[in-house]
């Protein structure tokens, strides 16, 4: 059955000449849309990885969750470590 699809739309799909083909300005300016896209995305996150690190540096988040397996807990501050001072 897929052999037969195959001959149909070979049959009815000719293959264009190679100087009938063109990328043309719009495929050029999507591309490009998508790869600044792509760059804020990329900064968008490294910033919000950046914010919760120093939170958790800081202690903003639940200091009896146990660390999860394969990562180094992060160290209290020393304002942590000495109340007194």
């Amino acid at each position: 059955m897929d052999l037969l699809l195959l001959a149909l739309t070979a049959s009815t799909d000719p293959v264009p000449e190679p100087e009938d083909v063109r990328a043309g300005w719009t495929a050029f300016w999507i591309f490009v849309a998508l790869a600044v896209a792509t760059g804020l995305l990329l900064w968008s996150f490294v910033r919000q990885i950046r914010k919760t690190r120093a939170n958790a540096e800081r202690g903003v988040f639940d200091p009896s969750d146990p660390p999860k397996p394969g990562r180094r807990p992060i160290p209290p501050r020393e304002d942590d470590r000495n109340p007194s001072a």
